[in-house]
């Protein structure tokens, strides 16, 4: 392996940590810890949120980790070479079944994860595109399933009437919309990343020109936009949101460890932006990295042995005509017609015994 490649694949890695850590936490505190007073020209900082800011981040992060692993069908190779996840954790007695590995390796590769690595393999691999690149116009290919994953709770929390569904519970019943939508966006973005990804990598190579720190940039920047649109979509609707920050899962492990800890008042405005941003994002990151490894030909699919088998039969070497073979019945037949009158004469020579 190269060397360039074990960078690229350790600058991967890195990324998922951060997305996962650094991203919240620096959008959380970009949002909150500074204060600025235009009226005295002054900033301050907002000590009382650092226990909220961290909490909330690590716990949204690790929450959004779990969502891609989960709803991406996070399955490595060799994961699916033993029958899957239940026989390695000592949950199933069929480890090294043949029909089980059989069935779990036709699940990993039918999955969003395996049909992403697939994807990026052949971009990679196949075509030489530089993996960062590819990974940042995946990154980019997402943002439309991030907007839709923001706009689907929203809309069913305020958009089904009060005669349906109680207000108190729009909440759960937005929770549930975002889970379908999530379901829906990570089988969506293969098929659309498959016929743009050579486009996005681009566009994502001029940026990497740009900054140094592009990977990480697009993440954020869009993290400030989708919360600042949030924001401003709610005051016009005038939706009241801290009716819901009591059902928050940060709020009550907060209390439960700092009892007096102060919380935003617009706290579940930033957890509807984190878990549509960092799951879409974070499985990105983790079907690249599958992508980097050695894909078996059964993850390939059927369509790889079909080009392969097509490319055989175009790249054989034309049989060579065979000189046609000269008749050797031709010499023959006079001999055959003087047998058969013969064979005449003698059938008939009983009957002209009295010709003469």
């Amino acid at each position: 392996m190269k060397v360039e490649d074990l960078y690229q694949r350790f600058v991967l890695y890195a990324v998922v940590v951060l997305q996962v850590t650094l991203v919240p936490i620096a959008g959380f505190s970009l949002t909150y810890l500074l204060e600025v007073d235009q009226d005295n020209f002054s900033i301050a900082v907002r000590t009382e949120l650092i226990y909220w800011i961290v909490i909330a981040g690590l716990l949204y992060g690790f929450l959004s980790l779990l969502l891609a692993l989960f709803f991406g069908g996070y399955r490595p190779a060799s994961v699916a070479d033993r029958g899957g996840w239940m026989p390695i954790l000592g949950l199933s007695r069929r480890s090294g079944d043949p029909e089980l590995i059989d069935r779990t390796r036709l699940a990993l590769q039918g999955s969003p994860y395996g049909r992403m690595a697939r994807l990026v393999h052949e971009k990679t691999v196949g075509e030489g595109h530089d993996l960062i690149a590819v990974h940042g116009g995946l990154q980019l290919l997402a943002v439309p399933m991030q907007v839709l994953l923001i706009a689907v709770p929203l809309l069913i929390m305020e958009g089904v009437p009060e005669e349906v569904i109680k207000p108190d519970r729009a909440f759960e019943l937005g929770m549930a919309g975002y889970m379908i939508a999530l379901w829906m966006a990570v089988r969506i973005q293969p098929v659309v990343s498959s016929g743009l990804v050579s486009y996005a990598a681009m566009f994502r190579s001029v940026l990497w020109r740009i900054s140094r720190f592009s990977w990480i940039l697009p993440v954020l920047l869009f993290w400030i936009i989708a919360r600042t649109f949030l924001a401003a979509s709610l005051g016009w609707l005038d939706v009241d949101v801290t009716q819901w920050n009591e059902v928050q899962l940060e709020t009550v492990l907060l209390h439960a460890v700092v009892p007096d800890a102060v919380v935003p008042e617009t706290a579940v405005i930033d957890f509807l932006v984190a878990i549509s941003v960092l799951p879409m994002a974070t499985f990105t990151t983790l079907s690249v990295l599958a992508g980097t490894h050695d894909m078996p030909d059964w993850m390939k699919g059927q369509e790889s042995g079909l080009e392969n088998l097509q490319m055989d039969l175009l790249e054989a070497p034309e049989a060579e005509e065979e000189p046609e073979a000269t008749p050797i019945f031709d010499a023959a037949e006079p001999e055959e017609s003087e047998t058969d009158e013969e064979e005449s004469r003698m059938i008939d020579l009983p009957f002209r015994l009295f010709d003469d």
